[in-house]
């Protein structure tokens, strides 16, 4: 059953969207002083951290992305233009490609990773405070 959220939800849900928005300016920030799109970086982000092996497929990526998948074909297009990622035909599924990292990309998801770091360890220990998913126990809207 639904309530109506409260003032104290109301604050927690604005200080979750404040402090989610402020680890996304940052990234925002870092990746275009690294000279890639926030986009660009999450896909490569996405390729190397996919669990239990070294590329993914672009389904894969769109899913994490949360992004159709024409519009990861091109984003991989300009990621592949700039020498970060390859495309290779999938040898146990001919219809599916994979989507590797060059070394380029590779080292560019670690430079930023490291980046990313302090504003990220921020965002955890806010987001593990009392209350900081910003719903206090009461249903409500994100």
């Amino acid at each position: 059953m639904s309530t109506f959220p409260s003032k104290v939800d109301i604050e927690d849900l604005s200080r979750f969207r404040y402090r989610l928005r402020r680890y996304l300016r940052a990234s925002e920030d870092l990746c275009q002083a690294a000279g890639v799109t926030v986009l660009q970086y999450q896909l490569l982000l996405h390729v190397m951290g996919f669990p239990g092996r070294e590329w993914a497929s672009v389904g894969e990526i769109a899913e994490r992305l949360q992004a159709k998948h024409h519009g990861v074909v091109a984003l991989l297009d300009r990621c592949e233009r700039l020498g970060l990622v390859r495309r290779q035909g999938s040898t146990g599924d001919r219809r599916q490609v994979e989507i590797h990292l060059l070394p380029k990309g590779r080292d560019l998801v670690v430079a930023l990773a490291i980046a990313h770091r302090t504003e990220r360890d921020t965002l955890m220990r806010a987001l593990s405070e009392p209350g900081a998913c910003g719903l206090g126990g009461s249903d409500g809207p994100a």
